[in-house]
């Protein structure tokens, strides 16, 4: 019997299975394919975004990078929305006249930039915690389907009367496919799921050191 056939055969609480974990299988593909767009987005636009606010830093234009900074082209760029939160919230308390010390100022600057870090990282974890579902699920739902499928084969064999290996190996064939099918499912959202977490702790990482840069530049700077 082929894939089709033994599908045809398959009970409609063994499609439906199927079906869901066809479904599981879309969701994991679209996450991955979506999530590897925006994370190359990020890596490729905070290449070009770190060496030009860098400048701007370096040369004192603290409003050329601000308007730098929250360009479209650096929409996705993680590093460029946490600098942003820092050069907005520095330039308030500087405009701001409340006479503020500079151990005040630099403690609203880091909780500003703590919270567009959270912001950011929370983002760029969208849809990964699906993966881990996907990947840790499938097989078993999988296995309710093969499950149903060998409670069926046995109740045909009852109903029979035959209890040879011809009469139990197609049922089962049958109910294994739902196995297998999980463990395709789930094999491939693992591995995206793994891969994506690493790309997300390699980003934290940027956005801690270029907050750190950060902090430490506003406080040369008001020395």
């Amino acid at each position: 019997m082929d894939l089709m056939e033994m599908y045809q055969s398959m009970t409609i609480v063994a499609k439906a299975v199927a079906f869901v974990l066809i479904i599981m299988s879309m969701w994991s593909l679209g996450v991955g394919i979506e999530r590897f767009f925006t994370y190359n987005q990020a890596r490729n636009q905070s290449k070009l975004y770190a060496p030009q606010v860098a400048k701007h830093l370096k040369e004192g234009r603290l409003k050329e990078a601000i308007a730098l900074s929250g360009k479209k082209e650096f929409r996705y760029s993680h590093l460029a929305k946490v600098v942003l939160a820092g050069l907005q919230e520095y330039q308030f308390q500087q405009e701001s006249g409340q006479g503020m010390s500079r151990e005040d100022i630099m403690d609203t600057v880091r909780r500003a930039i703590q919270r567009a870090s959270a912001l950011t990282a929370s983002d760029l974890k969208k849809g990964v915690a699906a993966l881990a579902t996907i990947g840790s699920t499938a097989p078993f739902v999988g296995l309710l389907g093969t499950v149903v499928g060998v409670i069926n084969a046995f109740q045909g064999i009852g109903a029979s009367g035959s209890a040879g290996i011809g009469a139990v190996s197609v049922g089962i064939s049958e109910a294994l496919v739902e196995t297998a099918l999980g463990l395709v499912v789930a094999i491939p959202a693992v591995w995206i799921y793994n891969y994506l977490t690493a790309r997300i702790e390699y980003f934290n990482v940027e956005m801690d050191n270029s907050s750190s840069e950060l902090v430490d530049y506003f406080i040369k700077k008001t020395v």
